[in-house]
């Protein structure tokens, strides 16, 4: 057997340049590079490797190691997971600040490969720097932090031992059922030590993403259930974009007349203006869909899991002869709320449904002059939104409005926490698949700026922007620099209302009169955060990195600035101040937290009270 002998992080860099995946008879490259911040536990072990690779992956330096993994989370999602980065950290911090981003890409089902670095294998040097040491048990680091929000964890105590966690690393990654993150822990002794490895572990691999197929008895099942059924309701995950099924979806929705209402992941599936398109649905939802979805005998739900802000805490659907059908790729996610389910590739399955539904003459019995009353009347109320003003300075649904009206339907927009999601996921309106990129799943604070560029390295040839709060860029903007450095173009819109309002939105909602999410100066007279708003030049900020900046008080302002910043060739920020409380409300929805049982507050009294009633008209699992 030949071989060739190379240090293990060596091998792990040529094996990941010679992965690849395949779909519908395309192939393509898996890995584009390696994501990185070198410290004592990784810069002489894979960062010699890198520093002398002659392969095709790219190096790029992040600055902060959670914000450059969701770059790469960004990226997979953008591509449909068919393209990802590895991300490497050396031990301790550096490996910790990942375990957040891990958490985001596992919960989203995005493949992320991380690397961190580990404690020594052989011990001889311990405890070294910044090394947590369990007296209890050894082999414990901070590494096995990324234990419960990894998809696959392994550990390379010995350099031969790469091989098989390579393998399996790669199984996880391309699998459409249990993508997320995956952990390999490279102790820093172990990542510089020479194996002879088999070279045809380094030959080109080819993972096949085959579709999944709907077996004939399911599809009768289904069949079966929706012919049954008057007034079926879509919703639309974000499993339709992973499948490439949105045309699909559209024909399908077509052919029977279904009405098609949208997830976080699954907004842009289809036109804001085609008629059948009643919007999002939910916590965040529009009017027209959290309507239907009362109304609904049937919840046709294509590669979503039915998370808490589509459902409405369970609580959306509430016709007696509600049932719901669950198509997905995972057998987990299809057994959501007690659904028949489905367990296939959202395109293969709308194909087969489609046909088989075509040839037994099914259509719904939904009245096209109420579908379209209701479009009308959600469309009117956007317009509405987007045209609020007051004297007292700029409304949030009006920038967004200006805003919308503005960038070309191929640009893309990425948000993730604060009002803002819940805002876009409702008013604003996409023509084109992909062009909404929103991290929703664990909703992380600071994505929307990593995340920016992550998908402007996914679509060079688009205008990518960075949809963030206040608080979200005050918490992780570090990649701003990392796009500058690396000459990909991002737009930071910031929406500056003094704090994390949406926070203090949902206080006031369960009685509370606002404690503590403002960014507010300490009172000398009540020694709590209520004096004056403290002033934040988030402009001269970014304009220190190098970012072209601008300030708007004004629409006239607002219009210029995104004109202008359309122009610039670098990385830009538009800081803009709203005023607090002019985001969007509920439409008819309901989200379930926990209320305090027992208050001083007869408002959160009431709440509570308030809360007990709306459990009652959840279902229950």
């Amino acid at each position: 057997m030949e071989t060739i002998r190379l240090t293990m992080s060596q091998a792990l860099l040529k094996f990941l340049d010679q992965q690849y995946v395949e779909l519908d008879g395309k192939e393509i490259k898996f890995f584009k590079g390696v994501m990185g911040i070198f410290g004592h536990g990784n810069v002489t072990g894979i960062g010699e490797a890198l520093e002398q690779d002659k392969g095709s992956l790219t190096y790029i330096q992040g600055k902060n190691e959670q914000g450059m993994a969701h770059a790469a989370m960004a990226y997979a999602k953008q591509k449909n997971r068919l393209e990802t980065f590895a991300c490497t950290s050396s031990i301790g911090p550096g490996a910790l600040n990942m375990v957040t981003a891990a958490g985001t890409a596992t919960v989203n089902r995005i493949p992320v490969l991380f690397l961190p670095g580990d404690i020594f294998a052989c011990r001889q040097p311990d405890p070294v720097l910044q090394q947590i040491e369990d007296p209890t048990e050894y082999n414990v680091s901070a590494n096995d932090a990324f234990k419960p929000v990894s998809k696959y964890w392994d550990r390379i105590s010995r350099p031969e031992q790469l091989m098989t966690a390579a393998l399996n690393a790669m199984r996880v990654l391309t699998d459409p059922v249990d993508t997320g993150a995956v952990t390999l822990c490279l102790p820093q002794d172990v990542q510089s030590e020479a194996y002879d490895y088999p070279i045809e572990f380094f030959e080109k691999r080819v993972f096949y993403m085959d579709r999944k197929p709907l077996p004939h008895s399911a599809c009768q099942r289904a069949v079966q259930l929706i012919k049954s059924k008057k007034k079926p309701l879509i919703i639309a995950g974000g499993g339709v974009h992973y499948s490439l099924a949105t045309e699909t979806l559209k024909e399908f929705a077509e052919a029977f007349q279904i009405p098609v209402s949208d997830t976080q992941a699954g907004k842009s599936v289809m036109s804001w203006k085609h008629p059948l398109n009643m919007g999002a649905v939910g916590v965040t939802g529009s009017l027209a869909a959290n309507r239907l979805a009362k109304e609904t005998d049937l919840v046709i739900a294509v590669g979503t899991r039915l998370a808490d802000f589509p459902t409405s805490s369970k609580q959306a659907f509430q016709n007696p002869q509600v049932e719901i059908i669950s198509i997905n790729v995972s057998s987990f996610d299809a057994l959501k709320m007690n659904g028949l389910s489905i367990v296939a590739d959202a395109k293969e399955a709308l194909t087969s449904l489609k046909q088989v539904l075509s040839q037994e003459g099914y259509q719904t019995e939904y009245d096209r002059s109420h579908l379209s009353s209701l479009n009308k009347e959600w469309d009117t109320e956007v317009d509405r939104l987007f045209a609020l003003e007051s004297d007292q300075g700029l409304t949030q649904t009006r920038v967004l409005g200006e805003i919308n009206q503005f960038i070309d339907e191929k640009d893309v927009i990425v948000g993730a926490a604060g009002s803002l999601p819940g805002d876009l996921h409702r008013v604003w309106r996409t023509t084109q698949p992909k062009t909404y990129h929103l991290e929703y799943g664990f909703s992380c604070m600071g994505y929307e700026v990593s995340g920016a560029l992550g998908v402007k390295m996914a679509e060079p040839n688009q205008e990518v922007y960075a949809m963030c709060g206040d608080g979200s860029f005050l918490m992780l903007h570090s990649e701003l620099l990392t796009s500058i450095q690396e000459g990909q173009k991002i737009n930071v819109i910031l929406l500056d209302n003094h704090g994390f309002q949406c926070i203090q939105n949902l206080q006031r909602g369960q009685g509370s009169d606002g404690f503590g999410n403002e960014f507010r100066y300490r009172s000398k007279e009540t020694n709590r955060l209520t004096a004056d708003y403290v002033p934040i030049d988030f402009a001269a900020y970014a304009g220190a990195l190098g970012v072209k900046t601008y300030k708007v008080h004004t629409l006239n302002e607002l219009k210029d600035a995104l004109e202008q910043s359309k122009q610039d060739t670098v990385s830009t920020l538009i800081d803009i101040k709203v005023l607090p409380g002019t985001n969007t409300d509920g439409y008819e929805s309901w989200w379930r937290v926990g209320v305090a049982e027992v208050s001083e507050s007869e408002k959160v009294q009431q709440a509570h009270k308030q809360m007990e009633q709306d459990i009652k008209l959840t279902k229950q699992y």
